[in-house]
């Protein structure tokens, strides 16, 4: 039993006869082919595609640049030598940087002190850094802090009081 109808279907709602459009005044429009089969997807709201996680291929791209090393001193922690004229001068060096320091020298003030407390001068001498000091890492040394002895006469002190360094 099938139907056999003379009508179009014209895709509107009660549509189906063939009589005049009523989307233009005076006339019809003609009828539209079908539209070819698309496969059917479910709607789905669109989202932003995620980053992928680390480790995972992705786009590539170049690594920031390493930031330069940068060094931060703790404050030196002193103690006596066997002669006046030295002290033992242990320093913590810590590298926040994102280089290493691969090489660099310490500077050390040395106040020359009276038996009444008095500063009579300071004097400062340099050593080699204990590099490399990789990034994001501390590394402490002993150094031996000397002046020459006719600086220290009989009676006064050395105290090494400030450190300062440079690197690369």
């Amino acid at each position: 039993m099938g139907s056999s109808g003379g009508g179009e279907r014209t895709g509107e709602p009660g549509g189906g006869g063939g009589g005049p459009s009523s989307t233009s005044p005076g006339g019809s429009e003609p009828p539209q082919p079908p539209e070819p089969n698309k496969p059917s997807r479910p709607n789905k709201p669109s989202r932003p595609a995620e980053p992928s996680p680390p480790g995972s291929p992705g786009p590539s791209t170049p690594p920031p640049p390493a930031a330069p090393a940068s060094l931060t001193l703790g404050a030196p922690q002193r103690a006596a030598a066997g002669k006046r004229w030295c002290e033992q001068v242990t320093v913590e060096f810590r590298n926040t940087g994102g280089s290493p320091a691969r090489s660099g020298t310490a500077t050390f003030a040395t106040h020359i002190i009276g038996a009444l407390g008095v500063d009579w001068a300071t004097i400062r001498t340099s050593q080699p850094l204990p590099a490399p000091i990789a990034a994001g890492s501390t590394r402490s040394e002993t150094y031996t802090v000397c002046l020459e002895s006719w600086r220290v006469p009989l009676g006064m002190r050395v105290e090494t009081r400030d450190v300062s360094a440079v690197w690369e």
